[in-house]
């Protein structure tokens, strides 16, 4: 595993009698993609706010890309690109016009700002939009454009709060398209995100609720963990069946179309004794359903209410 560019210990958060973050502690490798997913209210904005030192803890200690963040705000601020999920680009200014802006605070200009924004402008599909306003673009659009501008300055880390509220199902494929070309390119992206779905693009996955850490695992792990595994449908003729069910191991059960083998996860013993079922038995149809991350997410609030 990377070595962390992100490192929380005991991370609290009070506001009065109440407690938005409690006790939270994680670490992101550098150069992934991080999940941070809960359903509203449950203190993830309240975290970013402190990762990017835009609030003081109450409590606890924060590391980013080796700054303490409590000590050194400014410091921070200068390496991570942020977007929200109101994207952070100015009405009443066109595209152009915030794009220099921005670039005024990273310390762009001239031709190195006419080399970056020129690269962006064209892999973003933003040539028509600059001279619109924000207000006046399609919600796909504008997303594309706050993506743009918040990675103009090449950060090392890249916070996403809710980047896809609002926006199609199509446009949101395209931004995560974006999203792991950056990461590719040796980003770190830390996202939060209510399309529990997403969660399948990201290397790890955090769950949190009422501020507190409930699970923390690569989203393979989640499934097995806290569901009952994929589930893979054979469809074959009845005389393959008795043949085609030795190859399975005899861990497979009838259906009324053939086969099925459900509980488990899909591991390289699986995989394997399905592609000999496909070799001998060209003529069947093998289907597989994962379990939802919903539903996983849904069993570990579960697990974590009966703990408490």
């Amino acid at each position: 595993m990377a070595a962390p560019i992100i490192k929380t210990r005991a991370l609290t958060k009070r506001f009065g009698a109440f407690t938005a973050v409690d006790a939270l502690s994680i670490e992101v490798a550098a150069g992934s993609i991080f999940a941070f997913l809960g359903a509203n209210g449950s203190g993830k904005s309240t975290t970013i706010r402190m990762l990017i030192g835009l609030i003081r803890p109450t409590a606890g200690a924060i590391e980013v890309d080796g700054v303490d963040v409590i000590r050194h705000p400014r410091r921070v601020r200068d390496r991570i690109g942020y977007m929200g999920q109101k994207v952070s680009l100015y009405e009443g200014l066109t595209l152009g016009e915030n794009v220099e802006f921005y670039a005024g605070l990273y310390g762009l200009a001239g031709a190195e700002l006419a080399r970056r924004w020129g690269a962006l402008r064209e892999r973003f599909a933003l040539a028509e939009a600059e001279g619109e306003r924000p207000e006046d673009l399609p919600a796909g659009i504008r997303q594309r454009a706050g993506l743009a501008v918040s990675i103009m300055h090449r950060p090392r880390l890249l916070f996403l709060d809710e980047p896809t509220a609002g926006v199609d199902v199509r446009s949101r494929a395209l931004f995560w398209e974006l999203i792991q070309e950056e990461a590719e390119a040796g980003a770190t992206i830390f996202v939060t995100t209510h399309f529990l779905e997403e969660a399948d693009y990201c290397d790890r996955v955090c769950f949190i609720d009422a501020g507190r850490l409930i699970a923390d695992a690569p989203p393979e792990e989640l499934r097995r963990r806290y569901s009952g595994g994929y589930r893979v449908e054979v469809a074959l003729p009845p005389s393959a069946r008795a043949a085609a069910a030795a190859l399975l191991g005899g861990e497979a059960t009838p259906t009324e179309a053939g086969l099925a083998l459900a509980g488990g996860p899909l591991d390289a013993p699986v995989l394997g004794a399905l592609a000999r079922l496909v070799a001998a038995h060209p003529e069947a149809r093998v289907s597989i359903e994962q379990p939802a991350m919903t539903d996983v997410f849904r069993r570990v609030l579960a697990e974590a209410g009966a703990a408490r």
